[in-house]
């Protein structure tokens, strides 16, 4: 279940409100939380790796790597390819290529562009139709043997790029601002960061009103909770 724009929104508007701290407007609302779920997002990898190097239990729903990789589910997608070799990505959402396919079977091992140059020149390296290898540049999947020359062979598992946050609204007959529900984009994040969104919303919102106190209590609870998740 993903985090609802409107929820969040209206949280923190009476956050600000009951400490008379200021307001936030919808245009900057939607500017911050997109800047906020990117973050967390990019976030993920860094805290999936560091708890790959440490010891996990086996409790249900403690399970930190279980944990970061549900909510990756959000953003896990498998693309296709265009062209003849080297072939497009179609998908246009790509933030990071995972793992690429031919006729199903996947291509372990990855080269660069130096280290492609060296593998096609020696017998021994060179690539078949059976132990295919793979060079990514410019959202171009070169694959060798260059025989290999059929898009619909080639697919690949990605993560998407996270959808931009809106609160779309119209304006009231008194020009309030009305939320409307077809134009807006909620959140691509799990439930369960939804207070974490909502802390570094507000610490953003103490930077654009110009009011330290908001800023010091968002990164600290921050913080605290970074550091919880680490021990």
């Amino acid at each position: 279940m993903a985090i609802n724009v409107d929820t969040v929104y209206k949280t923190v508007l009476l956050i600000l409100n009951q400490q008379q701290r200021g307001y936030m407007t919808p245009d900057e609302f939607n500017k911050v939380a997109t800047q906020v779920q990117l973050n967390i997002f990019e976030k993920y990898e860094d805290d999936l790796n560091q708890q790959y190097r440490m010891p996990q239990n086996d409790t249900e729903y403690a399970n930190r790597i279980k944990n970061i990789e549900e909510n990756l589910q959000f953003f896990q997608r498998t693309g296709a390819t265009a062209g003849t070799n080297p072939f497009t990505l179609t998908p246009t959402d790509v933030y990071r290529l995972g793992t690429v396919f031919y006729k199903g079977s996947e291509l372990t091992q990855y080269a660069q562009r130096n280290e492609v140059t060296q593998l096609l020149l020696s017998p021994l390296t060179q690539p078949t139709t059976t132990f295919p290898i793979y060079l990514y540049e410019n959202n171009n999947l070169y694959v060798y043997p260059t025989s290999i020359v059929t898009a619909a062979d080639i697919t690949f598992s990605y993560l998407k790029a996270p959808a931009n946050v809106v609160w779309g609204y119209g304006v009231g007959t008194l020009g309030q601002f009305e939320y409307n529900t077809t134009a807006s984009t909620n959140f691509e994040l799990n439930i369960s960061e939804q207070t974490n969104v909502i802390t570094r919303i507000l610490a953003y919102a103490g930077i654009i009103i110009n009011d330290p106190t908001i800023i010091q209590a968002a990164q600290q609870e921050t913080q605290l909770e970074e550091q919880n998740s680490k021990q």
